[in-house]
């Protein structure tokens, strides 16, 4: 939406034969080159990566991916093989890892399929068939239940509407209905936020919400912060946030990711590098002018080691 810029775009000067020659040496005798890693990788595009990557296996019968699992450990092991997939198949297997085994982690299912567009929502369900030989709605079915469930199945269907047109009158309708159905009675009318959240397009919701504040003198976060709970509510907050603002929201989760004990670095590496030739670039702006502190200065006093270093790079 807008005006986005990325941080990685494709490397001018590619050389691949030059490129898995200096990670084939990083690679060798005592000691790893993690620097000469992180420049290249973090310099290239996810499709020169995964020329990379092709070129390296056809030279060495030997596949860059387990060669450098062998020599990195950790977040930075993590984040270098997330480089390594396109990033549609690097997003269809964080969506299954999220199912896998005991427990779902509704979180990543949350930021990943309520900030996709429809194309996304089509290439992931058709990644995660082709890679895991599983239909991802299927899954999402058996491993969420209720009101979650129902949106998520919601969002998988692909409906928005892809235009940039609002409709004033729509506007009006759709924040009387969200009005009718979140406040003023017992329990919210789930249905009817399922709808209109996942239906429209963003700019049309942005029309919505502004109506709905002039007509029930609340914002509309503020109604679903006290009329929703769980994963609901943060389904709900995404999508609100994300018609406003995608990459303020990404902002915000970069921030959540570092805050208090521990650092979610998975989160980091799933929105430092699933969106570094999207709008990472914006989403820098966005941090600084939220937090009135670079990124690159929170992931500094936050992060360590060649896995900070990556992170950085990678942000330009």
């Amino acid at each position: 939406m807008g005006n986005v810029q990325p941080t990685i775009v494709p490397y001018e000067d590619f050389d691949v034969t030059a490129d898995i020659k200096a990670l084939r040496m990083a690679c060798k005798g005592f000691g790893t080159d993690e620097e000469a890693i992180i420049q290249i990788l973090a310099n290239r595009s996810a499709a020169q990566r995964v020329e990379i990557k092709q070129a390296y296996f056809e030279k060495y019968d030997d596949e860059l991916e387990e060669v450098l699992k062998k020599e990195l450990t950790g977040s930075f092991e993590n984040a270098v093989v997330a480089m390594l997939e396109p990033p549609h198949i690097y997003f269809a297997k964080e969506l299954r890892k999220a199912m896998k085994g005991a427990g779902t982690d509704e979180d990543v299912l949350v930021e990943i399929l309520c900030t996709a567009t429809n194309e996304d929502i089509l290439c992931y369900k058709d990644t995660y068939a082709k890679v895991h030989e599983r239909d991802l709605e299927a899954d999402i079915e058996d491993d969420t239940s209720g009101d979650v469930r129902n949106l998520l199945m919601s969002l998988l269907q692909a409906s928005r509407d892809g235009g940039y047109d609002v409709d004033e009158g729509l506007a009006e309708q759709d924040a009387a209905s969200l009005i009718e159905a979140g406040e003023g009675r017992f329990g919210t009318d789930e249905s009817t936020f399922n709808f209109i959240l996942t239906r429209r397009n963003y700019l049309q919701l942005q029309a919505t919400f502004k109506v709905y504040e002039s007509l029930s003198g609340t914002d509309i976060l503020d109604t679903i912060d006290s009329e929703a709970t769980g994963t609901l509510k943060d389904c709900y907050i995404t999508l609100v946030r994300c018609a406003k603002n995608p990459q303020l929201y990404f902002a915000r989760r970069l921030n959540a990711a570092m805050k208090g004990l521990g650092t979610d670095e998975d989160t980091l590496i799933r929105l430092i590098v699933g969106r570094s030739e999207i709008d990472l670039e914006t989403v820098k702006d966005m941090y600084l002018e939220k937090y009135d502190v670079t990124l690159k200065d929170a992931l500094d006093s936050e992060c360590g080691g060649d896995f900070k270093r990556l992170l950085i790079q990678i942000l330009h």
